[in-house]
């Protein structure tokens, strides 16, 4: 899905950054030009962003051995 139209940003790029070190709507800027037109998707791109961290929370949590 494309979260960004005036920069052509997909819900996937915003999840490859979030695997890069993205970790704030700024960096998202910075790196793929998110919101960085009329801003209209800033909202929508911190939830992906959000979602990304928090599956790569959970993710890092089920790597984790048990005791």
């Amino acid at each position: 899905m494309y979260v960004c139209v005036c920069m052509a940003v997909t819900e996937e790029q915003i999840h490859e950054a979030a695997r890069r070190g993205a970790r704030t709507l700024n960096d998202l800027r910075r790196d793929l030009g998110v919101a960085s037109e009329c801003g209209s998707c800033a909202t929508v791109a911190r939830h992906c962003l959000k979602d990304a961290q928090e599956m790569r929370q959970k993710a890092a949590k089920a790597k984790r051995p048990t005791a």
